[in-house]
C-alpha cells in the first residue's frame, strides 16, 4: 500500500459481458482500503459456473506434476524477499492483521517452505501412495483399477487469524483438481487474493479456476448460493461459526470444518537440567509467540515435572526472560480494544489467588502464571501463559483428557525412555499432533490437520471392477 492508496482486495474470474461493482473499504487495525466486489447472487452465480467450466478447460485433466510446478513458481514470489508481492504482504499485512512485520517475515519464510514441489509431492504421495491415481485409473492390488477425482468447485471460508492458512487451502484443492472460491475474513482479505494474482502471471489457465473475495458476514443470500453450487465445502472459525455453516450446506456437499482448538506443553523433568532448561525455556517462548497464540497449534498451559535439577518456578523465571527478549526480536500484534485490559484483571486474579506471577512491565507484552490447577484453562492468547507445576505428568495427561475433542497439539520436552508411553497415552486423551517444543507452531505439511487426511478428505474415489 503506498499513500493509502487502495488495493484489490479480490480476484474473480468471470465470463464476458458480467461488470462487476467495486466498493471500497478499510479493514485492520491500520485502517487499510481495499477494492471488495459489491456482489448480487446472480453474478456470484456466474462467477461459480465459469470457474466450473475453467477447471473442465485447464485443470480437471492436467497432471499432478505440472499444477505442482507453477504453484511452487507463484508461491516462491510471495515469500522471497526482494518481490513485489512479498513487499506488498510485508508492508501490508500488519497494518492488516495486527502482528508485527518480523512476524510476517517469519511466517512467509516457514510458510513458504511447504510450498514447494517437491514438499507437496511428499504430501501427496503420503496419503495416495501415488499421484498417478489423481491422473488416471491406477490397478488395486485386489483387483480392477480406482481413480481419485477432486470436488469440480469447492467453496472455502476462511478466518482471519493466521495469515497463509487461507493459502494452503486453495493449494490443496488445486492438488486435487478442484476449482475453489475462497471468501476472505474480515481479519485478513488480501494474501489469497495475492495468491491467485501470482497464479495468474504463472499460468492465466489455472488462476482462472480460482476465485477470492470477501463479503460481509451475515449475507445468507450470497452463502446460499455458494453453499448450493458447491461439491465441497471447507469452514475454518470458531465454534459457533463452523456450527452455522454446518447448518446451511446441503446434504449432498462434503463438509470439512476446522474449528476451534487448543494447544499445550509437557515437560519432564529429566528435561529440566542445568544445561538445557534456558534454551528450552526458549523454544517454549517460541511457541507462545508465533502469532501471538492465535493458532489452534498454539499452547495455553505448560505442564512442567517437579524433581528436576530446575524446578518449575525456576524454569518459569527462564521462560519469562525468553518472552522478554522475543518481545523485543519480535514484538507482538496490536492489542483489540479490551485485551490489555483482560490481561491485567487476569494478572491481578492470579495473584489474589497466590499464583506466581511473571509478567512485562510495564504493559502487557507477556505474562507467566504459575499454579497448580486440577484442570485446565485456555488463555486469553496474547503471550499470556500459563505454567502449571506437577508431580507426574500423568496429572498433565488427565488434565488434557478432559479438553476432549478440542485438544490438538502437544509440544512435548521428555526422555526417550518415557516418551513412548506419554505419546500413547496423550494421543488417547485426545491430541491430533504431538511434537518437540520449540515446533508447535509449524505443522509438517504432511500432518492430519485434526487427525484427518489434508488431500482424501477432499476426492472421491471410482472404483473399476472388471
Amino acid at each position: 500500500m503506498a499513500n493509502g492508496t487502495a488495493l484489490d482486495g479480490f480476484w474473480l474470474p468471470r465470463p464476458d459481458g458480467l461488470a462487476l461493482e467495486l466498493g471500497e473499504r478499510s479493514f485492520g487495525p491500520g485502517r487499510v482500503p481495499l477494492r471488495i466486489p459489491v456482489l448480487t447472487p446472480h453474478a456470484l452465480r456466474e462467477v461459480l459456473s465459469h470457474l466450473r467450466a475453467n477447471r473442465a478447460e485447464h485443470l480437471a485433466e492436467r497432471p499432478v506434476a505440472d499444477i505442482l510446478d507453477v504453484v511452487e513458481s507463484a508461491t516462491r514470489r510471495l515469500v522471497e524477499p526482494g518481490d513485489a508481492l512479498y513487499e506488498e504482504l510485508v508492508e501490508t499485512l500488519p497494518d492488516l492483521t495486527g502482528y508485527s512485520r518480523r512476524m510476517i517475515e517469519i511466517g512467509l519464510e516457514r510458510m513458504g517452505s511447504s510450498w514447494t514441489k517437491a514438499v507437496l509431492l511428499g504430501a501427496l504421495e503420503a496419503e495416495f501412495g501415488a499421484v498417478d491415481v489423481l491422473d488416471d485409473f491406477q490397478p488395486r492390488a485386489a483387483g480392477g483399477a480406482q481413480r481419485a477425482f477432486g470436488p469440480a468447485l469447492a467453496v472455502h471460508v476462511f478466518s482471519g487469524n493466521i495469515p497463509g492458512v487461507s493459502v494452503t487451502s486453495l493449494i490443496r484443492a488445486l492438488c486435487v483438481k478442484s476449482a475453489s472460491l475462497g471468501k476472505t475474513a474480515v481479519g485478513e482479505p488480501l494474501f489469497a487474493a495475492c495468491f491467485a494474482r501470482a497464479l495468474a502471471e504463472e499460468d492465466a489457465g489455472l488462476a482462472g479456476c480460482l476465485g477470492v473475495t470477501y463479503w460481509p458476514g451475515g449475507s445468507d443470500d450470497l452463502e446460499a448460493v455458494a453453499f448450493s453450487e458447491a461439491e465441497a465445502v471447507i469452514a475454518y472459525g470458531s465454534d459457533e461459526a463452523v456450527g452455522r455453516i454446518a447448518s446451511r450446506v446441503p446434504s449432498r456437499a462434503r463438509f470439512i470444518a476446522y474449528p476451534n482448538r487448543v494447544g499445550a506443553a509437557i515437560v519432564a523433568r529429566e528435561a529440566l537440567g542445568p544445561a538445557s532448561a534456558a534454551a528450552l525455556a526458549h523454544k517454549a517462548a517460541l511457541d507462545v509467540v508465533t502469532f501471538d497464540q492465535q493458532g489452534c497449534v498454539s499452547p495455553h498451559t505448560i505442564y512442567v515435572e517437579r524433581g528436576g535439577e530446575i524446578e518449575p518456578q525456576q524454569f518459569a523465571r527462564q521462560l519469562g526472560a525468553a518472552l522478554e527478549e522475543l518481545s523485543v526480536d519480535i514484538p507482538r500484534g496490536v492489542l483489540a480494544p479490551g485485551e490489555s485490559s483482560l490481561i491485567h484483571q487476569l494478572r491481578a486474579q492470579a495473584e489474589m489467588r497466590g499464583a506466581m506471577v511473571l509478567c512485562s512491565e510495564p504493559g502487557t507484552a507477556w505474562t507467566v502464571i504459575v499454579e497448580d490447577r486440577e484442570d485446565f484453562q485456555p488463555s486469553p492468547l496474547n503471550r499470556v501463559i500459563q505454567l502449571c507445576p506437577v508431580d507426574d505428568l500423568s496429572r498433565a495427561v488427565s488434565a488434557l483428557a478432559q479438553v476432549g475433542g478440542r485438544l490438538q497439539t502437544v509440544a512435548v520436552a521428555a526422555g526417550t525412555d518415557r516418551m513412548k508411553g506419554l505419546t500413547s497415552r496423550l494421543g488417547a486423551a485426545g491430541a491430533t499432533r504431538i511434537v518437540s517444543v520449540g515446533e508447535a507452531a509449524w505443522p509438517s505439511a504432511h500432518w492430519h490437520h485434526d487427525g484427518r487426511f489434508q488431500y482424501l478428505d477432499l476426492v472421491r474415489f471410482v472404483d473399476l471392477e472388471f
